[in-house]
């Protein structure tokens, strides 16, 4: 599996990702979900640049030029709730993609003890597809798998691309294990070395829902 970090290389990226992580710029949810859909937008444009072209021609007014367009089919995943700032600034980019959508949530035993269920699944077939699946915290792997099991019930994408903001090393070596390596590569704003006992990264940023759109009950 090829992983991406774009920590490597200092950017924009960089930029944004701090003002995320920075408490006191968390109080403006508005740019905290401005931040998510930007950090989206880059992420299409570099994963753009991996995928299959083909020349087409078109008529300008002067004449006929040869241009390239995407030769794949793109579905767009996301899962609920975090992840609709990230998924839209992938959209912007990819604005011809099919969409689906996941909703994964933790079910809670215990006060650190919990399951991640599955409740809500909508998406088109994904048969011989590009399949980019995005949320912005990839903590311990666990929901991003479990939607990619859910979304596989609409058949086999020939190439997946998974995109985070910010992902712990557990959940890394997690998705490394689980998602077929031979055509699936991993996205990341950056990678956190640990995750709390309550399956959150640190340093992280908190919880990416509710500083998008407040706090649930």
């Amino acid at each position: 599996m090829k992983i991406i970090n774009f920590a490597d290389t200092p950017s924009l990226v960089s930029e944004y990702l701090m003002e995320m992580r920075d408490v006191e710029v968390q109080n403006d949810s508005l740019r905290f979900r401005e931040n998510l859909v930007r950090m989206g937008e880059i992420m299409a444009y570099e994963i753009s640049k991996t995928l299959p072209y083909r020349n087409r021609q078109v008529r300008t007014p002067l004449g006929e030029a040869t241009c390239q367009t995407i030769d794949t089919e793109v579905v767009l995943a996301t899962i609920f709730r975090a992840g609709l700032p990230f998924h839209q600034g992938f959209l912007q980019f990819f604005d011809k993609a099919q969409n689906a959508f996941v909703s994964a949530y933790r079910k809670y035993k215990e006060k650190e003890n919990f399951d991640v269920c599955i409740e809500y699944l909508a998406s088109p077939k994904l048969d011989g597809k590009t399949l980019l699946l995005v949320d912005p915290m990839l903590a311990t792997g666990a929901s991003m798998e479990l939607s990619y099991r859910a979304l596989l019930t609409k058949g086999e994408p020939k190439e997946i691309h998974v995109a985070s903001v910010i992902a712990s090393r557990q959940a890394v070596e997690y998705v490394e294990r689980t998602f077929p390596a031979d055509r699936t590569t991993l996205w990341v704003g950056g990678i956190d070395e640990e995750i709390n006992s309550h399956s959150y990264i640190v340093p992280g940023l908190g919880d990416a829902g509710d500083l998008a759109y407040g706090v649930k009950e």
